[in-house]
This record gives C-alpha cells, structure tokens and sequence, in this order.
C-alpha cells in the first residue's frame, strides 16, 4: 500500500505503479496519478504549511486550483526549484521533493507562531496605522524587516534552464473548463465540423463526476462516460483538447490566455519538451464551463489541519482512493456534505456526527445517512475546533445558544455551499447579476460573444447542465459559421442534486474580537477583521478588501470572497447586491514569467534587427548602438582615433566632400488608395492634396492634445501612392496610430497602410559631391538640380537594381538617399562606397549624423520634443497647413494652455567659453544666485561639440524662448555655474545655401 490511509478498492487508480516522493526531508510512497495533497493525505499528512501573517500551522483544505494554504517548494535540483505550487494541483512523479515554506527552523516548531500570541497588534489594517515613527526607522528598519517578511516562498536565485512555448490558435468554439458540461458543449459544436478547443486544468476530464459516483449517463457511470467522450472528441480532427491547461485570462474580442502545464508531472522530461506552453486563442464564440467552487463554512479555528472542504474529501476518497481521516466530523449548511459523509461510511470510515446548520433539511441524501447510522444533528453549529497540528475534536452548540458537546474527531468536513466561477466571465467585461433567491452571483449582462453554462451559470443539477451546455455548444457552433448537425444529446441517468447553502459567519464566529473565525485562509482574514473595516468607515467591498486583504492572496478569494462581502453586507445592514463585488481581475491562477516570456529571454529577450548594410559596417570596425530594436553604426574609429576624434573627422567630411550613412532604420510606411490624400491630410499638420507625384515634403504628425508625435519626409510616388518616413523609434506607434485612426475614425475611406521598413535598404549620401558620387551608377533619371530639385523623389535603377531615389537631406548639404530592395542593400552600398573614394567620402555613424543636423537646428523628435511640444514651440508654424479646416489635434493645438505666452520653446545655446560642451537634460535658469530650490526655466535637449563651427552648439527648451535672443542665462552644474548665450537654432550655413552644393 502507499499510505495508511489509503482505502483498498476504493478510487480509481487501482493499476497504478507507486511512486517515491519526499516531503521536508521525510520520505513517502504514492501512486502514479496521485497529486502531492492525495499522496500526503494517504500517508497521514495533514500539516503541510503556516499561514501568511500569524503562521498558525495549516493543512489542506481543497482538492484543486482554489487551494490557499498547502503551497509548497518543488524542487528538481538548485536551478529548477518552484516556490508557491498548490500541492493540490501537483502531480505525483517519481522522485518529486517538496519543502513547506513560510517556517523556521521546522513545520512542527515554527518561531513565527509567535505572531498568532500577539495577533492583537496585527488586526486588520495595521500596516496602515503603524510604522511611522520615528521617521528615520522606515528605511533603516521598517522596510527592510518588512521585506524580508513578505511573501511565502523563497525566489529562485539561479537562471531558469527550462524551456517554455508558445502557441496562437484560431477556432470556431473554445470551450474552457472540461466537467460533463463543458464536454457535452464541446461534443455538440464539434459534430456540426465546427474547429473546438475544449481546455481543462485537470489532468483528466470530468470535473465534478470524478467525485460524484452517483451519476450516470448514457447508461455509464459518469466518470467513464466523460473519458469516453473525450477519447472520441480527441480523435476527431476539427478538436483539440487540451488537459493540464487553465485559462487565465479572457480578453478583449474573445482572446483567451491559456497556460498548458506540459512536463511538470514527469518524473525526467525530455529535453525537447517544454515546461509550459502559453496558448494565445481568438475564437469566435466562447463557451464558459468554469464549474462552482465549494464555500468553507466560518466558525472559530476552522484553519485547524484535518479540517477540509467536503467535495475535497470526496474527491480524494472516490477518485484517488484516500481517506482524509478515521473518525470523521461534517459541518454543513447543505445536502453535498451528506454525500461526502455516505461515501466514507461506506468505504468502512466512521464518521462521529454530521452539524448540520439547518433546523428541519429533508432529501435522500439525510435518509441515507440516518439508516447508515450516521449521528445527525440539525439546527446546530459547530463554533470551535480543537487541537493544534491536527484537529482533534469540534464542539457543538445548538446555533440559538444552549450547552456545548464536544466530539472527538481526527477531521471536520465543511461545506457552506457552492459559488459560480464567473472569474472568466467577468474578465470579460461581462456584469453579473445577483440571484436573491438562491444568494449567488451569475453571469447577466454579457459583453462578448460568449455563454456561461453548468454550474458557472447557476444551473442546478446534471441533467439541467448537460442539457442546457449541448444546446449552447451547438449554438455556438452555428453562430461561429458552421452547418447545423443531428448529434444525440447525452442522456442523464442518474444524478445528485444539492441545496443551496449559506453565505456569511455561521455562530461561533463572533461578533467578539478575539474568536479567529477565518475567512481568508492564507492572508490570516477573520470575520473579525471584516466587521473591523466596516466599523472603521469602509463601505465598498473594494476598501474592505483592501483594508483587510480578503481575496488578495494567490488563491485570488476564490473560497473566501462571498462569505467576506456577506459578513460586510451584514454589518452594514444593507443587502449583498447594494454592497458589490469585487473585480475578478487575470490571471485566475498563478502564471509563471517563463510560460509569459517564453523564448524572449537572453539574447532573445528582445529582437534584435539588423540593416543589410551591417555586416560592411562590422566589417570596418564601426562601433554599434542600439536604437530601439535596431543595432546602429555608432561610429566608424580609424586606427588611434577615440571616439571624438572619428566623430570630428566623419562631419568634417561630409561638409568638405560627401559621406555615406545607413538609414535604412527609418520607419517607412506605404500609403495607397484612391483617399491616400486625404488621408494625409486628415494625419499630418500639412496640406498633401496639391502635392504633385514626384515631390517631397516635411510632415508632422500630432496628437490629439495638439503635441508633437512623429516627423519625417513624406515622398509622393503617384497621385493614389505615398512613401511615408518616420523616425526609427516611432515607426511601430506610428503605425499603429495610422491604423487606429483609419479603422475607428476614418473607416469611409478606401486606404491601405503597409510597413515597408525592412523592405528597402537607405543609403544616404550626403555633402557637396554626393551627386558625382551616384551620378555614374543611377539609371533612368536626370540628376541635374532643374530636373531633380531638393525635396524630389524619382524611380529608376542604381547598379541595375529598382530605387527609390529622393533628393532630401538631414544634413544640411546637397544629400540624397538612396532606397533600394533590402537584398541588395550591400551590394549598392559597397558600389556607392567604391565611387565615394574617388571623391574622398567617409561613412558616418549616428554620432555625426546627430552633431550635422544640430548644426543646422534640425529636430529630432523624443529628444529635442518631450511629448509637451507644439510645432510652434519647435519653431515649426510653417508646417501647419493655415487653410485646413481639419487634422488629428487641430483643436488641441487651440487649447488656452498651448497658445499661452512664456511656453517652452526650443532655441539655440551657444556657452560663453567656447570649448564646455553642455550635458543634454541639464537644467536652465535665469539667476544662478537664487536660493534653492532654484526655479528652472528650460533645460538643455541636445549638445555637441561641432568641428565645423569651432566650438560647442546646442539646443534646448526654455521658456519663452525667442523673446530672449541674445540674452545670458546660466547651467547650474556640480562643479559650477556655465553661462550660454540664447541664439537662433541654425549654427551652420544660416542661409541654406549648401542644399545645392
């Protein structure tokens, strides 16, 4: 046998090998099939951690996902060690080891009980009443004993070596939870040909029928039926079902979050298997069959370890083949306790008494157990537990007051009824709706296309469940596109029906302030401390949640939430629904950062992109940067040179011959259609519909607060073609900005939106030789400056390949840029580079690049803007189109605040000793004299040391800017104050006259 208390011919893992597990350094024997819990449970181990804040010993109180208090440590070897995993939910393997947590030095003697004696000073609400005196102690003190306080688990210190996938997936019907309802849904969407997905957490499907051996269907005991049914969807190839997976998130437009566990339960997985797959699955329609979760009735020490939820119990008896206990106790204000209580009399365990809470209950189930001489006790309440590391006895108590009886018992099973698991549903932005009659929450107002069914939805008993989810599967099916089909809906033989239950404290949990009646297992929540929040002035469930922590733990108040907001409503005097809910918020259980981040981690952590022209770069020696996703020439050192000196020689080239840059990084994005103009005059400040094909211009692009969001250079190939640029950084947001815009607010338009980034390689040449240097390879186009002014753009060959060619510079020199295939962006860089030397050309990094356009006062947008800029703070009025009557951020750019006198505005600084370079974001102010904290009027936005000029340039924001030309203002620095005169922006070239040579 593996285990004493394992019952011989009981559960359904009869065939199953044992397997060898530890548990704080103790060695056991399980069965394969087993979770930790069971495995634990057979062996007669109830104590398997300490609660949160008064580490008051704790066993196991359910058989599944809800499972606040056994958290335990996995641990395959230093590296692969999990904190926090539900022992509930771990799958037995050979080999397994697991730790308890939140102890010292030992489970059984922990120093930290201490805090259950002094619980007193640690009521609800406490951190927000304490910790604040004296002053000082906070971060010497306080914070760091807090720290070391807080959390369970101990976080893994060495890099994870697991692996972990990911997976999208489309379907017609998804069908979340894998009980009879869930798998009749899934069976009538799939016999319409329908694509499902029917997902469960469970490593085997059946849901609540892996307990209840009352049910039959189809002439099956309920369990075979379900495994049957799953067999067969499994075999159809329009269904995937998926075991081992819980949805965690429901998203906007049917996006649904699911974790696969795949190698946790094996004993050595291969190395070709992942640890987790994350599922990311857009369905047409979803179908809820998220089940009910059992309540915990509420009396004082009912965290005793022994004292557990009854499904729980009945799943580790009927399914695992486990006893919880010898001489059981059930406490229950429902039927479904009976049942747990009939099934373990006669697998030959004595149950000493069945509390039941309510005053005359009749049904089958009270029947059955009398005639099995199971003592029942009606209108009574259990108001204590006793023992300490195993419950030993409960005392009982008629629930109007009268004399108390103790009984002996090794376990208590309690259940206050089941709750609706509309976690998901409201995830979905779906409202719920109460049910005075019963006293839950359900499923009412939906906001997806979905359906809540079974227990999820309200729905008593299996044959009302499977009927109702068979008809939603096919409906589903029918809604998602697919053909009706004449499936035979599965027949419900035989079935258990439960009453209802109740919500709130049962007696015996107060209302005094000493009785720990809890409410919320892990976070140390009693009734007490709800009452506690209420009489100190918090009235939305929210603040009581938050005063107290009720439902903030890791188990998310799946077990405690109902009863937490009925003991407010009561304290309150109001009804539940006039009190509210709290917001079920993703994931719904734990999710691990490997399964979220999956391969992007290390190298791959974020893409890293590359131009076509980088290996020539690396080739040469260039230093790269990294500029968003991109890897960038920073410079290109020659032998000796640092980085200022490569830096000086490259801009020096460039204004005395020509250098080539890569620009291919710069976003670039096609708009087409017969309303791309309009388009465009609808996105960017400037006019575009009088824009002839074959010209270019300067566009900006604004917010709706009137802001600065992107610039670049607009080319226009066609009178329905646009060959958009933007900044390297912004290309992704401006895409998602065009889209925006185009699908929710200009949708009557007849347009397309392309990113073409990494379709075209950009060579710019730039300087006063350019043209000669790619006159001789350019095919097709007349390069003479009548035929090709600034700001054109032509289409031709270079080399023999099809281009782009745009006259246009950033440089403030005769400069072209050269877009071609990216396949053959090496290839035409290293003929351009090859012509260049006949003209004493330099390739230039994004150094020089960033010190020529500041010579010439050329913004860069995120650097010289700061997401508060207009166009006129950047001196860029001229390229707002003064006769449109419509643009994104037209109105705000007439906001009193945006035309308001002494805004910041970017002008030129030039320091008085010519030779002090100013650092970029320092701050600016008019008397350096003044008293700290000085008032700050601009600050420093970018600044070079420029070759060309002879001295330092830079630009900045301050305010009121142009007003103050040629006055003196002053850069506090550490090592003391510069001062900088305030001047135009251009430093080189004034008049403009180098754009033509």
């Amino acid at each position: 046998m593996s285990g004493t208390f394992r019952i011989s011919g009981a559960g359904r893992l009869k065939q199953a090998k044992t397997a060898r597990f530890s548990f704080d350094g103790q060695s056991y024997t399980g069965i394969e099939g087993d979770t930790l819990a069971s495995a634990l449970l057979a062996n007669g181990v109830h104590l398997v951690g300490r609660s949160f804040k008064y580490h008051r010993p704790r066993g196991i109180l359910s058989a599944g996902a809800e499972e606040p208090n056994a958290l335990v440590e996995i641990k395959r070897d230093d590296a692969r060690k999990t904190p926090n995993v539900r022992a509930t939910v771990q799958e037995l393997y050979d080999g397994l080891a697991a730790q308890s947590q939140n102890r010292w030095p030992s489970l059984a003697f922990d120093v930290g009980a201490v805090n259950d004696l002094a619980s007193p000073m640690f009521s609800a609400g406490f951190y927000y009443k304490t910790f604040m005196w004296p002053k000082a102690a906070w971060k010497s003190l306080y914070e760091p004993k807090i720290r070391a306080a807080a959390g369970l688990g101990v976080s893994p210190d060495k890099p994870d070596p697991d692996h972990y996938s990911s997976r999208y997936a489309h379907c017609d019907v998804l069908v979340l939870g894998g009980g009879a309802a869930g798998i009749a849904a899934a069976l009538a969407a799939a016999e319409t040909g329908a694509r499902v997905i029917l997902a469960d957490e469970q490593a085997e499907f059946g849901g609540s029928l892996r307990f209840e051996n009352g049910a039959r269907i189809d002439g099956q005991d309920g369990f075979a039926w379900a495994q049957g049914v799953v067999a067969k969807l499994a075999a159809m190839d329009n269904v995937r079902v998926l075991p081992r997976t819980t949805a965690f998130g429901y998203y906007a437009q049917n996006f649904v979050g699911l974790v696969e566990r795949v190698s946790d339960h094996l004993k050595s997985p291969g190395h070709d298997l992942p640890r987790e797959r994350l599922w990311q699955v857009r369905a047409k329609r979803v179908v809820l069959a998220s089940g009910a979760i059992e309540r915990h009735m509420v009396f004082a020490d009912n965290d005793r370890p022994g004292v557990m939820l009854a499904g729980a119990a009945r799943t580790y008896l009927n399914h695992y083949g486990v006893a919880v206990g010898k001489n059981v106790g059930v406490y229950t204000a429902n039927d479904s306790a009976y049942a747990a209580a009939i099934d373990l009399k006669k697998a030959g365990v004595n149950v000493a008494a069945i509390v039941d809470l309510r005053d005359n209950p009749t049904g089958p189930v009270i029947d059955e157990a009398r005639s099995l001489g199971i003592e029942v006790n009606f209108g009574r309440a259990v108001i204590r537990a006793g023992g300490k590391l195993r419950v030993s006895s409960m005392t009982v108590q008629p629930k109007n007051g009268g004399g108390e009886r103790t009984i002996p018992v090794d376990a208590i099973l309690m259940s206050a009824g089941w709750t609706p698991s509309v976690h998901l549903f409201s995830q979905s932005r779906g409202k719920v709706a109460f049910n005075d009659e019963t006293k839950r929450f359900v499923p009412g107002t939906y906001a997806q296309d979905c359906v809540s069914v079974g227990a999820c939805n309200g729905t008593d008993g299996l044959s009302a469940s499977v009927d109702e989810a068979y008809t939603a599967g096919a409906k589903a099916a029918k809604d998602a596109g697919a053909k009706a089909a004449k499936g035979v809906k599965p027949k419900v033989d035989a079935s258990e029906s439960w009453s209802r239950g109740m919500l709130g404290a049962a007696p015996g949990a107060g209302p005094d302030k000493t009785v720990k009646a809890f409410v919320d297992f892990q976070n140390d929540v009693t009734a007490k401390d709800i009452r506690q929040a209420v009489h100190e002035g918090m009235r939305s469930i929210e603040h009581v949640k938050r005063f107290t922590t009720n439902g903030m733990a890791t188990d998310q108040g799946k077990t405690s939430n109902m009863h937490g907001l009925a003991i407010a409503a009561e304290t309150l005097g109001k009804p539940i629904p006039e009190v509210g809910l709290t917001t079920f918020r993703a994931p719904y259980t734990p999710v691990t950062f490997g399964s979220i981040v999956s391969h992007a981690r290390g190298p791959l952590f974020d893409p890293t992109r590359r131009t076509a022209i980088h290996p020539w770069a690396q080739a040469q020696g260039a230093v790269f940067e990294d500029v968003g996703q991109w890897k960038r020439a920073w410079y290109f050192p020659k032998a000796g040179e640092d980085m200022h000196a490569a830096v000086d020689r490259e801009c020096v080239a460039v204004r005395n011959n020509a250098g080539l840059f890569d620009a291919s990084t710069l976003g670039k994005i096609e708009v087409v259609g017969p309303d791309a103009a309009k388009f465009m005059e609808l996105l960017y400040t400037n006019p575009w519909e009088k824009l002839e094909p074959g010209r270019c211009r300067y566009g900006i692009m604004l917010r709706e607060d009137g802001f600065i969001y992107d610039d670049g250079v607009v080319g226009r190939l066609a009178p329905d073609r646009f060959h958009v640029t933007t900044t390297t950084g912004g290309a992704p947001r401006v895409m998602n900005h065009m889209e925006d815009y185009l699908q929710t607010e200009f949708p009557h338009l007849n347009v397309w939106l392309t990113s073409i980034t990494e379709q075209w390689a950009v060579i710019a040449v730039q300087g006063p030789k350019s043209r000669d240097i790619i006159a001789p390879l350019v095919e097709g186009i007349d390069m003479s400056d009548g035929a090709l002014p600034h700001m054109s753009v032509r289409e031709g060959k270079i080399c023999g390949v099809p281009t782009r060619l745009f006259r246009m510079s950033f440089t403030g020199e005769r400069g072209f840029e050269v877009n071609v295939p990216a396949d053959y962006g090496q290839a035409v860089w290293e003929a351009l580079w090859a012509e260049g030397q006949k003209h004493g050309a330099a390739a230039y990094g994004t150094e020089a690049m960033h010190v020529l356009r500041a010579e010439k006062g050329y913004i860069i947008v995120g650097q010289d803007t700061d997401g508060t800029v207009t166009p006129n703070d950047a001196g860029l009025d001229w390229a707002v189109g003064k006769k449109k009557t419509d643009f994104v951020g037209i109105r705000g750019l007439t906001r009193p605040d945006l035309v308001a006198k002494g805004r910041k505005q970017l002008v030129g600084l030039k320091t008085k000793d010519p030779k002090v370079v100013l650092e970029e974001g320092a701050q600016i102010v008019e008397d350096p004299r003044q008293p700290i904290p000085m008032k700050m009027i601009g600050h420093v936005t970018s600044s070079y040391w420029s070759q060309n000029c002879g001295r330092s340039i830079a630009l900045a924001l301050v305010a009121g800017g142009r007003d103050r030309m040629g006055d003196t203002l002053y850069v506090p620095m550490p090592n003391g104050v510069i001062e900088v005169e305030v001047t135009g922006m251009v430093f080189f070239d004034e008049t403009g006259g180098r754009l033509n040579g």
